[in-house]
Order: C-alpha cells, then sequence, then structure tokens
C-alpha cells in the first residue's frame, strides 16, 4: 500500500489512464469504508455478561485479555476497569495494586506532549491520552478505601480516607463555581464511616458535616438528596462529642429523626452493605453535518433528514458520499445514554442462633450517571469548540489539496485527478471525525448504602436484591466490630 500511496502521490495515477484511475478510485474508497470499521466485539459487552452471570473473576480476565485494545492512550482507563472488576472477584490486594498505578498515571497525565495534542486535532480526540473526570479520580481512592475495609485493615483504609480529603479539598480550591462538581457527598460520607468505625470520632463528625453539606451544594443536579442515616450520624457524633451547639442546630433541623448514642453503638457490631448497582452511561457519538453549499444541503437533508443519527452503520457510505461531493463538514460530539438500574433499594436481614432478625434498608448514596450528566455539561462548550475548529481545518487541508492537485494534473486530466483527491482526502475528513466516547463503563450507575448494628455473635445475612449469587452468608461478628460487605447488582 506504501508503494501505491507513493505512486499516487508522485502523479502515478495521472500517467496511468483511465481505467486506472477508475481502480484508483476504488482502492480509496475502501481505505475510507475500512477507516470507518470499528471494533467487531465490544469487550463492555463480554463484561456485562460475565457480571450478569455472577462470575466477576471472568469479567476481571477480559479486562486483562484486551489489554492491547484499551492501547497506550486508555492506560488510566484500563488500570479502572481492572482495579473495579478485581474488586468485585474479591481480589482485594491485587484491585489496590492496579489502582495505584491508575492513581499515578492521573499524575503523570497532568502534563501533555504537543505532539499528541496535534495528532487529536487533526484527527479526533481518541489520539490523546485519556485523563478521566474529577470524580472518577475521586472513585478510584474510594474503591481502594473500601477494598481495605472489606479485609478489616481500618488503617490503611484511613489512608485512602484522607487522601480523598485531600483530593477533595485542592478540587474545592480549583473549582470556585459553587454549580460545578467541587465536592463529593458520597466519598465524604464514607470517610466519615471509616472514621467512625475506627473511632476517630472527631474526624468523623468533620466527615458527616462536609458530607451532608456536599448532598446540599449537589442536590440541583445531582438528584441524590443526603442519605437519611447521614442525619442520625451527625447527631450521634455531636452529641458524643459535646457540640451543644451543633447539636441543637441539627435537632432542630432533623426533628424527627431518631438515633442511638455512642456508646450504646460501642457495645455492637456493624455491618454495612454497599450495593453496585445497574451500570454507568455509556457515549455514543452524535453526529452534527454542516453543508457548505446549497446543493450539499440538499445532500444532507435527503441523507439524514433533519434529525442527527448517531448510528455507526452510517458513517463509511457518510464518508464516500460526502467525499464525492465535498461540501459537507462533519462534527461529532459526545452524548451519554444513561443505563438506569431497575432497583430502588436493597432489604438486608441480620439472623441472630436465636432467631431475633434485623432487617434495614439501603439509601441511595451516590448517583454516577448524574455526576457523568454534570462532568460532559461543563466539559461540552471546549468539546464544541474544539471540534468545529478541528473539522474546519480538515476540511481546509482537503480544499487546499484538491485544488493543488488539479492544478498539478493539468486542464485534460485536472478534474478527474481532483474527484480522486477530494474523494481521498474529504472523505477521510468525515470517516477520521469520531467523539471521545471514553469513560469509566465498569462503574455502576448508583451506589446504595446499608448499616445495620446488631449484637456480636454469629449471624446469618440475607441480601434482597443479591449480587453475584451472594445472598446469603453467615458471619461472625464481635463487639465494636465493622465488616463491610460489596456486591454488585446488575439489573
Amino acid at each position: 500500500m506504501s508503494q501505491f500511496l507513493s505512486r499516487f502521490a508522485h502523479g502515478g495515477c495521472v500517467r496511468w489512464g483511465v481505467a486506472n484511475l477508475i481502480s484508483c478510485t476504488a482502492f480509496l474508497s475502501g481505505l475510507i469504508l475500512l477507516n470507518g470499521c470499528g471494533p467487531s466485539v465490544n469487550r463492555y459487552a463480554l463484561i456485562d455478561q460475565s457480571l450478569l452471570a455472577g462470575d466477576p473473576a471472568r469479567a476481571a480476565e477480559i479486562v486483562e485479555q484486551n489489554a492491547n485494545e484499551y492501547g497506550a492512550t486508555s492506560r488510566l482507563l484500563y488500570g479502572m476497569d481492572r482495579g473495579i472488576t478485581l474488586q468485585l472477584a474479591g481480589r482485594y490486594r491485587e484491585s489496590n495494586a492496579e489502582l495505584d498505578r491508575a492513581e499515578e498515571e492521573v499524575e503523570r497525565l497532568y502534563t501533555r506532549t504537543i505532539r499528541s495534542e496535534t495528532a487529536a486535532f487533526l484527527s479526533n480526540d481518541n489520539a490523546l491520552p485519556y485523563e478521566g473526570d474529577a470524580y472518577e479520580h475521586v472513585m478510584i481512592n474510594v474503591i481502594k478505601a473500601l477494598n481495605y475495609a472489606a479485609q478489616g485493615q481500618l488503617q490503611e483504609a484511613l489512608v485512602e480516607a484522607r487522601r480523598i480529603d485531600h483530593r477533595l479539598n485542592v478540587l474545592s480550591d480549583r473549582v470556585q463555581e459553587t454549580g460545578r462538581y467541587r465536592s463529593d457527598g458520597f466519598a465524604r460520607y464514607l470517610t466519615g464511616i471509616l472514621y467512625e468505625a475506627a473511632g476517630e470520632l472527631n474526624n468523623a463528625f468533620i466527615a458527616y458535616r462536609n458530607a451532608f453539606e456536599a448532598y446540599e451544594a449537589m442536590s440541583g443536579w445531582s438528584r441524590t438528596p443526603p442519605p437519611p442515616s447521614l442525619r442520625s450520624d451527625l447527631l450521634r457524633t455531636a452529641e458524643a462529642l459535646d457540640l451543644t451547639a451543633e447539636f441543637e442546630r441539627y435537632r432542630q433541623a432533623f426533628p424527627d429523626v431518631a438515633f442511638e448514642s455512642v456508646p450504646a453503638h460501642e457495645q455492637l457490631a456493624q455491618v454495612i452493605l454497599i450495593s453496585y448497582n445497574g451500570r454507568a452511561p455509556r457515549k455514543e457519538d452524535r453526529y452534527i453535518d454542516l453543508p457548505v453549499s446549497v446543493d450539499a444541503l440538499q445532500l444532507v437533508l435527503l441523507n439524514r433528514g433533519l434529525s442527527q443519527s448517531a448510528f455507526q452503520r452510517n458513517r463509511a457510505a457518510d464518508s464516500l458520499l460526502y467525499g464525492i461531493n465535498g461540501q459537507v463538514v462533519r462534527v461529532a460530539l459526545p452524548r451519554l445514554v444513561s443505563q438506569k438500574t431497575r432497583v430502588p433499594f436493597e432489604a438486608m436481614t441480620l439472623t441472630d442462633t436465636g432467631g431475633r432478625a434485623v432487617t434495614v434498608r439501603s439509601e441511595l448514596a451516590h448517583n454516577v450517571t448524574a455526576l457523568a450528566e454534570k462532568s460532559l455539561s461543563e466539559r461540552m462548550p471546549a468539546i464544541t469548540s474544539k471540534a468545529l475548529a478541528r473539522a474546519a481545518t480538515k476540511f481546509a487541508m482537503a480544499e487546499g489539496a484538491t485544488f493543488g492537485a488539479v492544478q498539478a494534473a493539468g486542464r485534460d486530466i485536472g478534474p478527474l485527478v481532483g474527484l480522486i483527491v477530494g474523494l481521498l482526502t474529504k472523505g477521510l475528513a468525515v470517516a477520521s471525525e469520531e467523539a471521545d466516547k471514553r469513560s469509566w463503563q465498569t462503574l455502576p450507575d448508583e451506589i446504595h448504602v446499608a448499616r445495620a448494628w446488631v449484637s456480636p455473635g454469629l449471624h446469618q445475612v440475607s441480601i434482597q436484591p443479591s449480587g453475584q449469587g451472594k445472598g446469603e452468608r453467615l458471619l461472625n461478628l464481635d463487639q465494636g466490630q465493622t465488616t463491610f460487605l460489596i456486591q454488585r447488582v446488575m439489573e
């Protein structure tokens, strides 16, 4: 192929004659068609199938087997996908090792090379390293903290809790607009739970207070009110610390909230359920075809109608059609497709050897879909401006290449050469336009939290609906112990 392109670049097509020019056109059309073809198998579909079958170990294997498909530009995404699937498989140490590397990649990506920026500008943003969204960076530390907590390593979990605090404090200083994502209610709430489980009541109260304020600040777009249990946590810890003013303020704000004192809880054991429900939203292309002439406008209307289709099946045909016309500029923007969970809550029942049962309902603590929507909406003006500039630049370069080829070929063969060069350059300009659809797709749609305090001893735990086929299990709980259970529900 390189030999063919070399001959073409030096006027080879002109010397071949009309017959070979027709073959040349067909060959270049084939290149355009090939450029519009994507991978035949979606790795996320295979991961979902494994999780639906209750086989998270297989999901982790699929991520590892597709390491080359992620490529050098998606090393962060690979680490995040690998980390969460390893967690679901119960391989907590390996999960944290992978997430450690992902966290290092986040820091490394603060600097970016000019070469990668230029390549992305002339093709699409998939040529750039995936940096992740701010909420995804926070989730790296959240999952690491949960990994330690699930192993009963509270002190190590507190290290991650402090990293969460630091990351969110830096984010809050950097993002001044109050309506944007600058804190994280769930991450703050989790740190409060961890601090209280470790007996650090002062840090727990501060974390609970910050969590409540974050939930309130995010309520306009996050669709996640403060969990009802968070109100009890604030009252309980404020009372234990003799924070009279704060206790009275929260007592007036939550007059109907019941809570038990810290000394009463110290005689019990706590079981915390973290349920990952549904699927995070995926991204797809939204194509906007901008005609440069009246004829091109008619072509666009005939080809796509008034709606801007996002279906990949039209890319190859559109590239060929618009390449021949030569007066259509394509812009690709990402759009989110939500995959909402159908599970409003879980019921967790703990039954002791005497038949006494305690049942609690989980509460919505984190809406990942809302966070993804907010993040994309905040970045969309910059994405759109860059996409328009890129499309205009590619069109101008294609116009220049076509004009130069016509002038070089001469009057007789010039129009035919112009058609071929225009088909190649303008068709590839259309075919190469693709939005960056990468995201941490192995995250859930929502995270639910259930907390139960029970007497020490042997308990049978039943969770409905359950994830990964673990609806029932036995736990031997000690006084003052906090046990974390993590499950994945795909519904």
